[in-house]
C-alpha cells in the first residue's frame, strides 16, 4: 500500500488498563475464539492474544470493534500471512 493510499484510510487502537480494546479501521474479523482475535484492518492483520477475550461491540459497516478480557500482546503479521494461511489449509485438505 503506498503512502497517499494509507493516508485516506483511519485506524486506531484505544487499550484501557489491559483490558478494554478499542480499535479502529476494522475491515473482517477473520477469527476468534477466548484466546486470541485475527483481525483484518486497513493496516493488514492485527493479531490479539490474551485470556477470557470476548467481544464487546462490532460495527463492520463503521470498522469499529471493542474487545474486553486481558490483554496480553497484540501486533500485526506480515503481508504474506493470508497467502501462507490459504495455502496451509488447502494443503492439508489435499494431501
Amino acid at each position: 500500500m503506498d503512502d497517499r493510499a494509507r493516508r485516506e484510510k483511519s485506524h486506531q487502537i484505544i487499550i484501557m488498563n489491559r483490558e478494554h480494546f478499542q480499535v479502529t479501521g476494522v475491515i473482517d474479523v477473520e477469527s476468534f475464539d477466548s484466546e486470541e482475535f485475527l483481525l483484518n484492518t486497513e493496516y493488514g492483520y492485527l493479531h490479539i492474544h490474551g485470556q477470557n477475550l470476548h467481544i464487546k461491540s462490532l460495527d463492520l459497516e463503521q470498522g469499529k470493534m471493542v474487545i474486553e478480557g486481558l490483554i496480553e500482546d497484540m501486533g500485526y503479521l506480515n503481508e504474506g500471512y493470508r497467502q501462507e494461511k490459504a495455502k496451509g489449509i488447502f494443503g492439508r485438505l489435499f494431501k
